[in-house]
C-alpha cells in the first residue's frame, strides 16, 4: 500500500462541492476493521475542543491509524487542510431491532460562513445492509441553511441516499448536509465512529490542482438532485459556484451567469447621452 497522501482533484472537489460528501468504499483494511470492533465496542476517549488531529490521537492508536491512511488523509488535508483540529468525535452504536430513528437535521446551529466549512468523517467498520439502517443523506442540501432539526418533519425527500456499503468505507461530509441515522431493524449491533474536524488555514486550493481547467469541473457543479424545484435548483448552483470561487481564490469563475448578474455593480463612467 503507498504511504503517499493521495490528494483529490479538483473534478473529486468540484463533485464534493455540488454532493455535499465524498464516499471511499472499502478504504479501510479488513484487518483494521476487526480491530475497530473491540475499539469502538470500548469506546474512545474523548479529547478537548479544538485539539490539533496530529495530537488528538496517539501513535499506534486506532484512531491515528484510520485518519493515517493515505486515502483519508490525502482526502482531509484537500478539504480542511494538513492541520486541522479536532472539534469533537463520538461512536454510533445503533442496537438491534431499535424503533425509532433520527429525524432529518443538520449539526449544531445554523451556520452562515460563506469562506469556510467543516467537515465529518464517518467509518463504518461492517458491511451496513439495508436493514441495518444505515445514515440517510439528502445529496446537495449543505448550502440549504437551517438550524439544526427544521428538516426534522420531512420524513422521505426525493433523491435521499440511506447507506449501504462494505465495510471499510469511509464517507466525509460537509457539516451542513442534512441526514439522519436510520433504525436499526436486523439482528446486527451497527457501529459508525465520527470524528468533525475544523480547518485551520484558508480552505484555498488545498487538493491536487492540475485538473482546474478540466471542463468536467462545471459539469460537476452544474449537478441537479430530485428535490430540488428548478428555481431552488438554481439557487443551490449559485451558492455553489460562490463556494468554489472561494475555494479557488478566481472570482471570476460562472456558471450560466449566475453570480455574475446578481453580484453586478456598473461602475463605467457615463460616455455621453444619447439622442
Amino acid at each position: 500500500m503507498s504511504t503517499s497522501k493521495q490528494l483529490l482533484t479538483s473534478v473529486e472537489m468540484a463533485r464534493f462541492v455540488a454532493h455535499g460528501y465524498l464516499r471511499m468504499d472499502a478504504v479501510v483494511p479488513p484487518e483494521m476493521n476487526e480491530r475497530a470492533m473491540d475499539v469502538l465496542a470500548a469506546g474512545i476517549p474523548a479529547v478537548p475542543y479544538g485539539t490539533p488531529l496530529e495530537e488528538a490521537y496517539p501513535q499506534g492508536s486506532f484512531a491515528h491509524e484510520l485518519v493515517s491512511l493515505p486515502a483519508v488523509a490525502g482526502a482531509l488535508e484537500s478539504l480542511v487542510g494538513a492541520a486541522p483540529t479536532v472539534d469533537h468525535h463520538f461512536v454510533h452504536i445503533r442496537e438491534p431491532h431499535e424503533g425509532s430513528a433520527q429525524p432529518l437535521h443538520g449539526d449544531a446551529i445554523i451556520d452562515v460562513r460563506p469562506d469556510a466549512f467543516d467537515v465529518q468523517l464517518m467509518y463504518y467498520p461492517q458491511e451496513v445492509t439495508a436493514d441495518m439502517g444505515g445514515t440517510l443523506s439528502v445529496p446537495g442540501s449543505h448550502l440549504r441553511r437551517t438550524n439544526e432539526t427544521d428538516t426534522g418533519r420531512y420524513q422521505n425527500l426525493r433523491g435521499q441516499t440511506r447507506l449501504t456499503c462494505p465495510a471499510g468505507t469511509v464517507v466525509i461530509l460537509h457539516h451542513g448536509i442534512w441526514h439522519g441515522g436510520r433504525r436499526n431493524d436486523s439482528d446486527i449491533q451497527r457501529y459508525m465512529f465520527k470524528i468533525r474536524l475544523n480547518p485551520t488555514v484558508p480552505q484555498v486550493r488545498l487538493w491536487n490542482t492540475d485538473d482546474l481547467a478540466d471542463p468536467a469541473v462545471a459539469t460537476e457543479l452544474s449537478a441537479t438532485f430530485p428535490w430540488y424545484e428548478p428555481a431552488t435548483g438554481r439557487l443551490e448552483v449559485h451558492n455553489r459556484v460562490l463556494l468554489w470561487r472561494t475555494l479557488t481564490g478566481d472570482d471570476s469563475f460562472d456558471i450560466d451567469y449566475w453570480v455574475t448578474r446578481v453580484t453586478n455593480r456598473p461602475t463605467l463612467a457615463n460616455q455621453g447621452s444619447h439622442a
